[in-house]
């Protein structure tokens, strides 16, 4: 640990009134960051996968989102025909994860797609999602290569498809995920949490969509 870095943790010490780390305690800490605790689970999450699925698509309805349940098969087909309802273009910038490869895009030969990073111009953003949080009817993104920030953002129209497998509990369950599949020391960049379209009441209390991302977002919850 450098001069610096130590004379700052050591005032902090001395200002909560704790004495300097000793063996035991520097192994307390060691030992904790080695294996996290759980965080307390919530009642109303716990079920069946079913019921779990069931909690995610009520709280995300109830948060502004818009919900489709769909087969594989009928996945590029629900994409172009939100975009049609909505009056939208039927063209969208798309993540390039190889999880939405496995998608039939081809069968609709009238939606274009463009692989990469979201732009200020881009109306429609497409991207899978790491995880769903059933407590809440939040979407987990993780950000890499497959899956640019930008895409959660700049769009003002985000679809996410979102596996039924994907669902968990609570948000407990998504970090015990994501050690699991990055490993010590190899955590995303970013992890943004997204409930429902953005949007604020700072104005008189009245709720404008839109504020700080995108205005609609519409949820494809795939079965297994």
């Amino acid at each position: 640990m450098s001069d610096a870095r130590a004379t700052i943790l050591d005032g902090i010490r001395r200002s909560l009134r704790r004495g300097p780390l000793d063996a035991t305690r520097r192994q307390q800490v060691e030992g904790r960051l080695a294996e996290a605790p759980r965080g307390p689970a919530v009642a109303r999450a716990a079920g069946s996968a079913d019921e779990r699925t069931g909690l995610f698509c009520q709280w995300a309805e109830f948060n502004n989102a818009t919900v489709a349940r769909v087969a594989p098969s009928e996945v590029p087909a629900e994409v172009a025909s939100y975009l049609a309802r909505n009056n939208l273009p039927a063209e969208a910038v798309m993540a390039p994860a190889a999880g939405l490869d496995a998608f039939d895009w081809a069968s609709q030969p009238m939606l274009v797609l463009r692989r990469g990073r979201g732009t200020g111009t881009d109306q429609v953003s497409i991207t899978g999602a790491f995880a769903g949080i059933a407590e809440t009817g939040t979407l987990v993104m993780a950000s890499g290569p497959d899956h640019p920030v930008s895409l959660n953002l700049l769009p003002d129209t985000h679809i996410v498809v979102l596996h039924e497998r994907d669902i968990v509990a609570g948000y407990e369950d998504v970090w015990v995920r994501l050690r699991q599949r990055y490993g010590k020391g190899q955590m995303p960049r970013t992890v943004n949490t997204i409930t429902g379209p953005s949007r604020t009441g700072d104005i008189e209390q009245t709720i404008e969509l839109g504020a700080h991302g995108p205005r609609r977002m519409h949820i494809l919850v795939v079965r297994e």
